[in-house]
């Protein structure tokens, strides 16, 4: 599926992580629907374990009976998803999605549940059973619902087929398939299968590879294969967190394009970790929440929020509605680091991308503890006369300058556009 932009939308795992409910997911639909999809905001993805009647927070009952059909594919569990009775799946749910103007999305594991090879389940389409096709020793490591598939195995891919119809068939648009992106080469084939299977179903649908870190080597596979894959573990509300990811982001950066995009994992921005506390809240200060955007925007990452949008701030909602940050994600080409160096003790990097429509973008981020105002010569862009910019955050004009007079909060960012006036050369 070639996209030109990438994916934007709201993830369930960050607030809600295997105990999400179909209330929860329509009321943020409705949310995204009425205020964030004409931003560019379209997706709506139910992360992991729906088919686990009693799925409770962020952590997973080990070997817990889960919801199946005949031919061992998962099923929504309907205590959890009551649109879901009488076999109707996820269709319903993404009939309504798709009813707002969105697009409906589901977490997968890589493989076969272990309940299917346990009961020795029939293969649809195939004379085959689970137990032919399961590949035992390649088990998830943190995750115990399923077995990997051995693709030599006659009807490994007839099951592959058979849940990618199903999903196909409630109107899947996105899938996220966790346990495979780093799991290379040894689950290589699996996952060439999976895309395969994925790609041949009738239906356009995302794929998003999860979880990373993904492997630098194996970048032209992701890239042949899927349109995003992620280049972390799981990203959270930690300055430590974000502070790595400008060196995860120098690595991946030149292979973003062209329908497929290294993925900095979900922004945990506003009411996050609900399950635990409704009162819970992001750690990220307002600054770094303006460098994250600024970092995944420019750098065009997937953006996939992970707070209950119905409980968004004033500042939340302006931080992720900021139409010229957000037009720097969808335009930004040839994104890179420019430097990343100390001034006056302080480290800071700069940044720069073309603009499709013209000009560049300029990103300039603090990464130390202290607040710090810096001049950085244009020539450090190779930009050098004829240029006016706006300050995308503050809407602040910036008239013909040499250099760039830059004042930043610790852990802030600033972001700019430049175009080039009438009298515009270069030197």
């Amino acid at each position: 599926m070639k996209m030109k932009t990438a994916p934007m939308g709201w993830n369930s795992w960050d607030c809600y992580g295997a105990a999400v409910t179909e209330d929860i997911v329509r009321r943020n639909a409705e949310f995204m629907a009425e205020h964030l999809k004409e931003y560019g905001w379209e997706y709506i993805v139910v992360d992991i374990q729906w088919y686990e009647p009693y799925a409770a927070t962020n952590e997973y009952h080990p070997f817990a009976d889960v919801v199946m059909d005949e031919y061992g594919r998962l099923l929504p569990a309907v205590n959890r998803f009551p649109s879901a009775a009488n076999g109707a799946g996820f269709g319903p749910l993404a009939e309504y999605v798709h009813s707002l103007g969105l697009k409906f999305g589901i977490h997968i594991m890589r493989g076969i549940p272990r309940q299917a090879v346990h009961q020795n389940t029939k293969i649809m389409n195939s004379d085959r059973h689970a137990r032919e096709i399961a590949k035992t020793n390649s088990i998830c490591a943190w995750n115990t619902d399923m077995y990997g598939v051995d693709p030599e195995k006659d009807g490994a891919r007839e099951y592959y087929n058979s849940i990618f119809e199903l999903y196909a068939s409630w109107g899947v648009d996105f899938i996220k398939c966790d346990d495979i992106a780093r799991e290379l080469p040894h689950e290589e084939s699996e996952l060439i299968m999976l895309s395969k299977a994925l790609h041949g179903c009738g239906r356009p649908m995302v794929l998003s590879l999860s979880p990373g870190p993904a492997l630098l080597e194996k970048a032209e596979l992701y890239k042949q294969i899927s349109n995003m894959w992620r280049i972390t573990d799981d990203f959270w509300d930690k300055w430590e967190l974000l502070y790595d990811m400008f060196s995860r982001a120098e690595k991946w950066c030149t292979h973003a394009g062209a329908g497929h995009w290294p993925d900095a994992d979900m922004l945990p921005v506003g009411p996050i970790r609900q399950v635990y506390d409704v009162n819970n809240w992001t750690n990220f200060t307002q600054d770094e929440q303006i460098t994250m955007l600024t970092l995944w925007s420019i750098m065009r990452s997937p953006l996939m929020l992970g707070g209950e949008l119905t409980g968004f701030d004033e500042f939340t909602m302006n931080l992720v509605t900021n139409s010229e940050i957000l037009a720097m994600h969808a335009n930004a080409r040839h994104s890179h680091p420019v430097w990343r160096r100390e001034i006056d003790g302080i480290e800071h990097a700069l940044w720069i991308a073309a603009d499709t429509k013209g000009g560049y973008y300029v990103a300039v981020f603090n990464l130390g503890d202290k607040d710090s105002d810096i001049s950085i010569p244009l020539a450090d862009l190779e930009i050098y006369d004829g240029v006016n910019g706006t300050e995308l955050w503050s809407g602040e004009h910036v008239e013909e300058p040499k250099s760039l007079s830059v004042s930043l909060k610790s852990h802030g960012a600033r972001a700019y556009h430049f175009t080039y006036n009438e009298k515009a050369y270069y030197c």
